[in-house]
C-alpha cells in the first residue's frame, strides 16, 4: 500500500441502508407499506365518510356509483370501512408489537446478563407463556377486561414477547463476556449502564428484524380476535369487516375479500421489509 494510499471504511449501518436499498423485495415492500399507510392517514380526509353509516343498497356490487367497492349486507360502504378499519389495524398492529418487543427485550437482556437463579426463573416464566395457546390466551384477556381498542392491544403484546425474549438472551449471553463488556465492568459501569448503553445497541439489528416481524404477527392477531367478535365494536378494522360479513360470503364476496387482501397485503410488505432488514443488517450475508 502507498503511504499516501487512504482506505475510507463505510459505517456499518450506512452500508446496512446501502444493501437495504440494492434488494428489491425491501423496496417492493416498503413501497406497498407506506401506500397503505398513506390511504389509511389521508383516506378519511378525501372520503369523510362514517364507516359505520348505511350508504347505499345492502350488497351493492363493487364498481356502483354509490359506492365504489360495493357495500356490506348493512350497505355500508366498503371503501370507508376500509380506509377507516386500516388505522385501527395499523394502529393495534404496531402499538402491540412495540409493547411485546419492550417486554422480550428487558426480559431477556435481565436473564442473558445475569444468569443464574435470575436466567433459570425469567426463563420458566418464558416457557410458561409460550406454552399457552396464544390466540385462547388473548381471547380470555380480552374477555375478562371487556373487548376494547386498550385491552386487545394489551392482550396481544402481552402474549406475543416470548420469541424477542430468548432471542435477547441468546445476544446478551454472547455478548456478556466478550471484551468490551469486560472493560466497561473494569472501569466501575454500573449493570444498567452495561446492559441498555453497551450490550444492546451492539444487539440491536436482529432486534430489529424481530420488531419488524412482530408488527405483521400482531396484526394478524387483531384480525383474528375482531373476526370472533372480540375486538373493539366501536371502531372499524379489518377483521370486524370480515367476520361481520363471513356469512355472506356467497353473496357479498367483496366485503370479505377485500380487507382480507388488505390484511394479506400489509403482512406480506412487512414480512419483505423484515427479510430484507435481515439481509442487510446480518454481517455474513453482506460479506458475500
Amino acid at each position: 500500500m502507498k503511504p499516501d494510499q487512504v482506505i475510507v471504511v463505510e459505517h456499518p449501518w450506512r452500508e446496512a441502508v446501502r444493501m437495504f436499498m440494492r434488494n428489491p423485495s425491501a423496496i417492493g415492500g416498503m413501497v406497498l407499506l407506506v401506500a397503505i399507510l398513506a390511504l389509511s392517514l389521508i383516506g378519511p380526509l378525501l372520503l369523510p365518510v362514517d364507516p359505520f353509516e348505511i350508504t347505499a343498497a345492502p350488497l351493492t356490487p363493487p364498481l356502483s356509483p354509490e359506492a365504489w367497492l360495493g357495500t356490506d349486507y348493512l350497505g355500508r360502504d366498503v371503501l370507508a370501512t376500509l380506509i377507516h378499519g386500516g388505522r385501527t389495524t395499523l394502529l393495534v398492529g404496531v402499538v402491540a408489537a412495540l409493547l411485546s418487543v419492550s417486554i422480550g427485550i428487558t426480559l431477556g437482556a435481565l436473564a442473558g446478563y445475569y444468569g443464574g437463579r435470575i436466567d433459570s426463573i425469567l426463563m420458566r416464566v418464558t416457557e410458561f407463556f409460550q406454552v399457552l395457546p396464544a390466540l385462547l390466551f388473548a381471547m380470555v384477556v380480552v374477555t375478562l377486561f371487556s373487548p376494547s381498542l386498550l385491552t386487545v392491544t394489551l392482550a396481544i403484546g402481552v402474549v406475543s414477547w416470548t420469541g424477542t425474549a430468548r432471542l435477547t438472551r441468546a445476544e446478551f449471553l454472547k455478548a456478556r463476556g466478550l471484551e468490551y463488556v469486560r472493560a466497561e465492568r473494569a472501569i466501575g459501569a454500573r449493570d444498567s449502564r452495561i446492559i441498555w448503553k453497551v450490550i444492546l445497541p451492539n444487539a440491536f439489528p436482529p432486534l430489529v428484524v424481530s420488531a419488524t416481524l412482530a408488527v405483521g404477527a400482531a396484526i394478524l392477531f387483531e384480525a383474528g380476535l375482531s373476526f370472533l367478535g372480540l375486538g373493539d365494536p366501536n371502531q372499524m378494522s379489518w377483521g370486524l369487516m370480515i367476520g361481520s360479513s363471513r356469512q355472506y360470503f356467497l353473496s357479498s364476496w367483496w366485503a370479505v375479500a377485500i380487507p382480507g387482501s388488505a390484511i394479506f397485503i400489509t403482512v406480506l410488505a412487512v414480512s419483505l421489509i423484515g427479510d430484507g432488514l435481515n439481509d442487510a443488517l446480518n454481517p455474513k450475508l453482506r460479506e458475500r
